[in-house]
């Protein structure tokens, strides 16, 4: 999206397509040809990233419990925070006079930024609640926050007034406000500003929010655009449009075709996604967009989930699951999640997996994370932190691996069917998702 004069160091290229191997030729054929896995790299001004690739959410310029040093070691190639917590604290003016995210917190890789978006729903209809990412049937007078919450964010067609969960003071958002944090903040790639959704919202106001959504893209296009042009000094920041649609097919590949038409770095696929149906909603996105633009899919991290999105086209995802759940004491292994809490590791001097190269696993064993988690120790959700990471790095890196040389589907089976104790069978994508 740069300028003639001021070519963008920003890029994609593709590698490999799985429809052009040679090897799951039958595999494709019995699913229609509708498979989209790919690697490739996306090269930034801080670094490239092999895709597919997982990236791991730092929401206030840190993964949770764990430094920046120990995300390296454990293979992250990248970061993602979130514009509206960094624009309460520390300021997105902060981070623009430290030199940027990655400087501000010591991380020399590519870095990307939510636009804010994510809380048009999260203090709006979803405050106080789990977003329920299952049901398909609205509520009545559309999505509500839970009992006892009163809504901290309200949206107009010009943009979304937020109230502080931190001090309550009152904040506007508009697509121009959100350009401006995000180059503040100095991502290499940020997101549009988008109205996020849920099931729970009728077909009508999927649609007011879908056209609202358009019309904030242009906005922010015509900000990014003006923005990169005044700060030509500093490296260039690519803008990804989000595509919004809910679970309608009609309404996802309009969003496709609109925001394509915008000259977007690459796309965000977000919104309302039921996890029964996220691998049919991803391909009507990847089968719009164009194939020579990077796609990521924001908030999930699931190995069922991990499988689904690289199978539809997806390039990179992000979540906050693997450092959520081991601050509960949930940990990931070949052969399912459990918790280590649990009587049995009381006496169990192994690691979490035998198998795992992670910091954790390498000097650490399962009796001991017990008694940390037992003790209200801060550094077992360090030690387990580091090992959920690792598991769903690893696990993409794998899949990348695999795609390259041919034995993608064998991986993925082989996979699946361990880690959740059941033979694979299914030739198909299996159409399983989460909340961004």
């Amino acid at each position: 999206m740069s300028s003639t004069e001021s070519p963008s160091p920003f890029t994609f290229r593709l590698h490999t397509r799985l429809r052009d191997s040679p090897v799951p030729q039958q595999r494709i054929r019995d699913n229609g040809g509708q498979f989209q896995a790919r690697t490739g790299t996306i090269t930034t001004p801080h670094g490239p990233i092999r895709t597919p690739a997982f990236i791991p959410v730092a929401t206030q310029a840190a993964v949770k419990a764990v430094l920046p040093e120990s995300m390296a070691a454990e293979g992250a190639q990248a970061m993602l925070a979130n514009a509206y917590h960094l624009f309460l604290e520390p300021g997105d003016d902060i981070l623009d006079a430290a030199g940027g995210l990655g400087t501000f917190m010591n991380w020399p890789g590519p870095t990307f930024t939510d636009s804010g978006g994510f809380q048009v729903m999260s203090l709006g209809s979803g405050l106080g609640k789990v977003i329920d990412m299952s049901a398909l049937t609205p509520s009545p007078g559309g999505a509500q926050p839970a009992p006892g919450h009163k809504r901290m964010a309200r949206v107009d067609d010009d943009g979304v007034w937020f109230r502080s969960y931190l001090n309550g003071d009152l904040h506007r958002f508009t697509p121009e406000v959100s350009m401006r944090v995000q180059h503040n903040i100095g991502a290499d790639i940020m997101f549009a500003f988008d109205e996020l959704t849920t099931l729970h919202d009728s077909r009508e106001y999927q649609e007011d929010a879908l056209e609202r959504t358009r019309k904030w893209a242009l906005r922010c296009v015509a900000e990014h655009c003006r923005l990169t042009e005044a700060r030509a000094d500093k490296p260039y920041q690519a803008l990804f449009g989000v595509i919004q649609g809910a679970q309608y097919e009609d309404l996802r590949r309009m969003a496709c075709r609109d925001l394509a038409e915008m000259g977007f770095d690459g796309f965000g696929i977000g919104g309302a996604l039921e996890k029964r149906q996220l691998g049919t909603i991803v391909r009507w996105c990847t089968e719009e967009l164009p194939e020579e633009t990077p796609k990521h899919l924001l908030g999930i991290s699931e190995p069922d989930d991990v499988f689904t999105a690289i199978d539809n086209g997806v390039d990179t995802f992000d979540c906050v699951s693997p450092t959520r759940v081991a601050r509960s004491s949930a940990v990931y292994s070949p052969d399912g999640r459990f918790n280590l809490t649990n009587i049995r590791f009381k006496r169990d001097f192994t690691p979490i997996s035998d198998t795992c190269p992670c910091y954790t696993c390498a000097h650490y064993t399962r009796a001991y994370l017990r008694h940390l988690f037992k003790a209200k120790e801060r550094n077992a959700a360090t030690l387990a932190s580091i090992h959920n990471e690792r598991f769903i790095l690893d696990l993409v890196s794998g899949a990348r691996d695999a795609i390259d040389a041919g034995t993608y589907f064998d991986y993925r089976d082989d996979f699946l069917a361990r880690y959740y104790g059941a033979p694979s069978t299914s030739t198909v994508p299996s159409e399983t998702g989460g909340p961004r």
